[in-house]
C-alpha cells in the first residue's frame, strides 16, 4: 500500500475488513516508531511537559475554524512571560512553546506597542524572550508563529530546540473556500516553502495536517505524501500531527461535521503507512474519549501537555493531567516516557546550535 490511488481507496471503502488487514499490517511490522528499550523490551509512548506562551493573539489569517485570532488582541509584556517559564520550571517543564499569529507587525498598533517594549519587531522580542528562557531557566524554546522567511527561520534556530508549522493540507482548491479565504498565510505553496526551509538550515521540525475542515480523501493522501517527500529530501520532520477539527461556537464553520472517530483512525493508519520513520502525534485533548484506542494505528506520541497552561488554540479543550496519561498509556500495554521538544536522534552538532546543545 504505497501509492496515492491505494491509500486514497482505503480512506473511501466502508468494509470493516480494510481497516482490520491495515491495523494488522502496522502491528505485525512492530509499530517501527514506538520508542523501545532494548533491556526490557518495552515500548514507550511520549511527550512533552511543557508551557505554552501565547505571545501575541492577533493573525493576519482570519480561518473559519480558528478562535485563538482576536482582533482586540493582547500582547504579552515580559514579566508575565517570564513568571509562566519560572513558574514551569518549578513543574520540571522542559518546552517552552511560543505561539503567536502570523505576521503580526503588519498590525501598526503592534508594531507601536513593540516599539514602547524596545523592540522593532516581534521576532527581535521574540528572540530576546528565548534567550532570557535559556539563561534563567531548563525549558527549551519551541516556536510555531506562521510563515517565516529562511533568514529569520536561521536567526531563531540559535535559540530553539525546534520549531513547528502546520502544513494543515496541500490542496489549492482548499484555500479558496471557507476554511482559507480570508487567510493569505495559507497558501500551500507557502507552507510547503517554509518546511523545505526548515529543512535546509537542518531545523528538527513538526508539522501536520487538520482534519475535517472540507477537505477531500485524495486531498488528505496528498498532503501527507507532501509532507513525506519534503522529509525524504532533508530528514528533520520528527513529528506529524494529525488533528481534528472541533466545531466551536462564533466561528464561520460551526456547523461544520467534526471528523468521526472511524475516519481519524483510518486516516490515522494511511499516515502511518505514508510516514515511515516519523512519529505520528494526535492531541490527546482533542481526542479524550478516543485517543487511547488511536494507539492501535501506530500513535507514538501524545505531544506537550502542560500542568500549568492551557491549549490557547483550543481552550475549550482542557489537557488530560499526566496520571491520566500515564494509565491511558500502561492500560495499553506501553509505558509513558518524557521527552524534549527535540527528539533524541536530532540531539547532536548537526542539528542543533551549539547554545541550544550545550544547554540540553
Amino acid at each position: 500500500m504505497n501509492n496515492i490511488n491505494e491509500m486514497v481507496e482505503f480512506l473511501n471503502s466502508k468494509n470493516p475488513q480494510d481497516i482490520i488487514d491495515k491495523l494488522s499490517l502496522i502491528n505485525n511490522n512492530g509499530n517501527k516508531n514506538i520508542s523501545n528499550d532494548n533491556k526490557t523490551n518495552n515500548k514507550y509512548i511520549t511527550y512533552s511537559k511543557n508551557v505554552f506562551i501565547p505571545v501575541c493573539n492577533w493573525c493576519k489569517n482570519d480561518c473559519g475554524y480558528c478562535t485563538f485570532r482576536r482582533e482586540n488582541y493582547k500582547l504579552m509584556n515580559k514579566p508575565e512571560i517570564k513568571e509562566i517559564l519560572l513558574n514551569g520550571n518549578k513543574y520540571g517543564c522542559r518546552e517552552a512553546l511560543f505561539t503567536f499569529g502570523e505576521n503580526v507587525d503588519e498590525n501598526p498598533k503592534i508594531k507601536e506597542d513593540l516599539k514602547k517594549m524596545g523592540y522593532n519587531s516581534i521576532l527581535e522580542y521574540l528572540y530576546d524572550i528565548s534567550d532570557w528562557c535559556l539563561t534563567n531557566t531548563d525549558l527549551l524554546p519551541h516556536t510555531n508563529c506562521g510563515i517565516l522567511s529562511y533568514d529569520e527561520l536561521k536567526t531563531l534556530k540559535e535559540v530553539n530546540a525546534s520549531m513547528g508549522l502546520m502544513l494543515e493540507n496541500s490542496s489549492d482548491r482548499l484555500y479558496n473556500t471557507i476554511a482559507h479565504k480570508d487567510s493569505p498565510g495559507k497558501e500551500p505553496k507557502k507552507r510547503l516553502k517554509m518546511i523545505e526551509d526548515a529543512g535546509k538550515l537542518k531545523i528538527p521540525f513538526t508539522t501536520g495536517i487538520l482534519v475535517g475542515i472540507g477537505e477531500t480523501n485524495e486531498e488528505i493522501v496528498q498532503s501527507l505524501f507532501d509532507i513525506n517527500n519534503v522529509h525524504k529530501k532533508y530528514g528533520h520532520i520528527q513529528e506529524v500531527i494529525i488533528q481534528n477539527f472541533r466545531a466551536k461556537e462564533n466561528i464561520p464553520m460551526k456547523n461544520y461535521y467534526e471528523p468521526t472517530p472511524l475516519k481519524m483512525l483510518k486516516v490515522l493508519i494511511v499516515a502511518k503507512l505514508i510516514l515511515k520513520d516519523i512519529s505520528i502525534q494526535v492531541p490527546p485533548n482533542l481526542n479524550s474519549e478516543t485517543g487511547q484506542l488511536f494507539l492501535f494505528a501506530g500513535v507514538d506520541d501524545w505531544g506537550g501537555v502542560s500542568p500549568i497552561t492551557k491549549d490557547f488554540v483550543n481552550p475549550e479543550a482542557p489537557w488530560p493531567k499526566i496520571e491520566e496519561l500515564k494509565r491511558y498509556t500502561e492500560e495499553f500495554g506501553y509505558s509513558l516516557k518524557e521527552r524534549l521538544p527535540v527528539y533524541e536522534k536530532y540531539i547532536n552538532k548537526n542539528w542543533l546550535s551549539d547554545r541550544i546543545l550545550e544547554k540540553i
